[in-house]
């Protein structure tokens, strides 16, 4: 006899998928009010704060192809968001920048970025949160840009520290 396979809801994927799908849907909505959607507050979010300033930076920083980025910035120009300049040390360069228009929306929507965070992970501790964060760039082998140098290769048989359970929660 052979044991049961495992279903939908045995696969932690299957989890961070919902969670997912719920924390983007909630927060495509209130962006649909400003006329914006989330890739597009992706690309407008990082311009804004110079996280990058080219297509190409952004597509690396944000995670897509540098064709979705530039189809994105396409329509943030359309919208009066975002305009591409050309930069002053090298004719090949285009750079983008918000416009009035983008600069001062931009503001607005990370509040509604930060609310919506809120909305759903408000409730974890703060070290549980940074805890869950930290795993989860450590699971998509992100580095924060703060690190100063990535952290050894654990032993072999030994587990990467961001896989180590959170400590008991203080009383």
């Amino acid at each position: 006899m052979t044991a049961p396979s495992s279903g939908l809801r045995d696969h932690l994927g299957y989890w961070l998928r919902r969670l997912s799908d719920e924390v983007h849907g909630r927060f495509e909505k209130q962006l649909a009010e400003h006329g914006v959607t989330v890739s597009q507050w992706a690309v407008l979010i990082t311009v804004h704060r110079d996280d990058a300033s080219t297509t190409r930076e952004v597509a690396r920083y944000v995670g897509i192809d540098a064709g979705a980025v530039s189809r994105l910035v396409d329509r943030l120009i359309a919208k009066g968001l975002m305009s591409r300049e050309n930069d002053p040390g090298s004719r090949r360069i285009m750079r983008l920048t918000l416009t009035e228009a983008g600069r001062a929306l931009a503001p607005r929507l990370a509040e509604i970025a930060d609310l919506n965070d809120a909305h759903f992970f408000a409730h974890l501790d703060p070290a549980r949160r940074l805890l869950l964060e930290d795993w989860i760039r450590g699971l998509v082998g992100d580095v924060p840009p703060d690190t100063p140098s990535p952290a050894p290769a654990p032993a072999p048989g030994k587990a990467p520290p961001w896989t180590t359970a959170p400590p008991p929660p203080a009383r």
